[in-house]
């Protein structure tokens, strides 16, 4: 346990990924993984900060707060940092007009986006609207413009659902980066400015935080890189073989959610 208190020492803020740690997804929505519910409310009732971080783009914000809320989770919109609502504001200010390649449960969030003429594309997890149309009108909206832009909200390669493993956005997102030779710019997880984004309305410094994910590289990754700590619960996309991964290592590995809270109102903030 001694190991714990040193990789846990001083920690006053926690961001929780929400898809693989908090819910499997489900057509219907979600199912709560086994202690995530009472684990988020132990975590409020304590004297850390928790803010939720997370690249969900098949739900719009609001959607994804009301299915969790009704899932028994303490948790409000003002608490989640997702990618829609970060992209709209670059949008803003940066004049760009998108072309949004994105899954209708999340149009709502670009309502006042202009998207007359568009001078980028913007691609999310569209889900079934990837069909070689869509994928090939987003291809020929970046062929057509002198200086191609492609925002990306997050780049993961899969995700857990009840059903098995699902394609995530990142693998389409590759196919219009070689087919345009462009580089996309991410929004969201391992974006830097996404987690920095989220520190900053937490009010912590990255060493004094620690992220929860089921992802070794968008979460873990990206978190490592901007000064956090990070813990990867073995529930969602969890591999064996991420323990043994090539480039990233967490500064732990925990059965469960329930199981890392365990260990940080033990250890935290000591």
């Amino acid at each position: 346990m001694a190991v714990w208190g040193e990789r846990l020492a001083g920690v006053r803020g926690v961001l929780l990924d929400i898809s693989g740690v908090l819910v499997d997804s489900c057509a219907g929505g979600g199912v709560p993984i086994p202690g995530s519910v009472e684990a988020v409310a132990r975590l409020k009732q304590s004297q850390l900060k928790v803010r939720f971080c997370t690249n969900e783009t098949q739900k719009s914000l609001g959607k994804l707060v009301g299915l969790l809320q009704q899932l028994g989770f303490d948790i409000s919109e003002k608490e989640v940092t997702s990618p829609g609502p970060a992209a709209c504001q670059i949008l803003k200010e940066r004049g760009l007009r998108p072309h949004l390649l994105i899954h209708d449960e999340i149009r709502s969030e670009f309502d006042k986006i202009d998207t007359s003429n568009p001078n980028c594309v913007v691609i999310a997890d569209a889900g079934d609207y990837f069909s070689y149309k869509n994928m090939n009108k987003a291809f020929q909206v970046l062929m057509e413009l002198e200086n191609p832009v492609l925002i990306s909200l997050g780049k993961g390669r899969y995700y857990k659902a009840t059903s098995g493993l699902m394609l995530d956005v990142g693998a389409y997102v590759k196919a219009l980066e070689y087919a345009c030779g462009v580089e996309a710019e991410v929004v969201g997880k391992p974006s830097p400015e996404f987690f920095q984004n989220a520190l900053q309305v937490m009010g912590v410094e990255a060493h004094q935080a620690v992220m929860i994910g089921d992802d070794i590289v968008g979460d873990i990754g990206g978190a490592q890189r901007c000064g956090m700590r990070a813990l990867q619960v073995r529930t969602g996309k969890f591999r064996p073989s991420d323990e043994h991964h090539p480039e990233v290592k967490a500064d732990g590995y925990v059965d469960n959610l329930a199981e890392a809270v365990d260990l940080l109102l033990q250890h935290a903030d000591k």
